[in-house]
């Protein structure tokens, strides 16, 4: 787990409308908030 303050760890993640997506490809040039939702726009 992550204590407040600290930095996220780098990772990579698929984006829905391109090529992957790294965390650290936003270091240091914007601010970046992560949300993660369950079954996102659909029933469950």
């Amino acid at each position: 787990m992550i204590d407040v303050g600290q930095p996220a760890p780098d990772f990579t993640l698929p984006a829905h409308n391109g090529p992957a997506v790294n965390l650290s490809d936003f270091k240091g040039e914007k601010n970046v908030v992560l949300s993660f939702h369950v079954f996102s726009f659909t029933g469950g």
